[in-house]
């Protein structure tokens, strides 16, 4: 898809949709599940680069929130064998301030993850096993902050059913990478814009451990749908972690030497 999965984004062979109606008798469940995330991801292709202030908020069970002030920047990739690059850089409050989480996602290899720990001056490489792991104590998971590139996974296409005021295409995708916390997702996706409605996280026993609701969506370049809100839901432990973007910024002249490991060092 493209895009970090839900910070999402959140954003699979071009089939138009009038085509379903036609070929549905012949087309296998997998088959469709797998054109609908193709076509997802085709509607995004080409934006270059991204950037965009946000405020993370973190509620507990008992209704107790706190904030945090961030940036995000994305880097499309070009390459076949690669995914898009983010850098993630929290600002406020000030225990936190100068932290900086940097992604590459590859397609036939382990993706790279580092964290940058102010207190400790130095850089972290995220452990492939630990990308299930929580993301500085919120919601999302470290492998939730990968770009969701279509071969990573395996797809069925379970069934259409409205969504709040659209109609959306259901589909149960695996992961088919090492290492991730989720037996299983059920994403909703919009049948005329491909925007994703919800997605449903099951745990590796197959039970439900997180929804995630994607907001208010507005479109760019007259092209690119990015959503203002992402709100991740446990519904094992009552938590919820928001993420609430201001206007984004697209083809600022991003390079590939601000997503370097390296740079990370450099954050204020």
């Amino acid at each position: 898809m493209k895009y970090s999965k839900y910070l999402c984004a959140l954003f699979l062979a071009w089939v138009p949709v009038s085509v379903f109606a036609q070929s549905d008798e012949s087309m296998t469940p997998e088959a469709k599940g797998l054109v609908i995330a193709q076509e997802a991801s085709r509607r995004n292709e080409g934006y270059g680069d991204t950037a965009v202030d946000l405020t993370m908020e973190l509620s507990s069970a008992d209704g107790r929130s706190r904030e945090r002030i961030l940036s995000w920047q994305i880097l499309e990739s070009n390459d076949p064998q690669d995914g898009d690059k983010s850098l993630t850089v929290f600002h406020e409050p000030r225990d936190i301030a100068g932290t900086g989480f940097l992604s590459h996602t590859h397609i036939s290899r382990e993706d790279d993850q580092w964290l940058y720990l102010p207190s400790l001056k130095r850089v972290k490489r995220i452990a492939s096993a630990n990308k299930s792991s929580a993301f500085v104590g919120s919601e999302f998971a470290y492998e939730d902050l990968l770009s969701d590139e279509v071969e990573k996974f395996s797809y069925r296409w379970l069934k259409d059913e409205p969504c709040g005021e659209w109609v959306c295409f259901v589909v149960e995708r695996i992961p088919q990478y090492e290492n991730s916390g989720y037996s299983r997702e059920i994403v909703w996706i919009d049948q005329t814009d491909y925007r994703i409605y919800k997605t449903e996280f099951y745990d590796l026993k197959g039970a439900l451990e997180k929804v995630l609701y994607v907001e208010n969506y507005q479109k760019y370049l007259d092209k690119f749908w990015r959503a203002q809100v992402l709100r991740m839901e446990n519904v094992q432990t009552g938590k919820t972690t928001s993420l609430t973007f201001k206007p984004y910024v697209f083809q600022s002249g991003l390079t590939e030497q601000a997503f370097s490991p390296a740079a990370l060092k450099r954050i204020r």
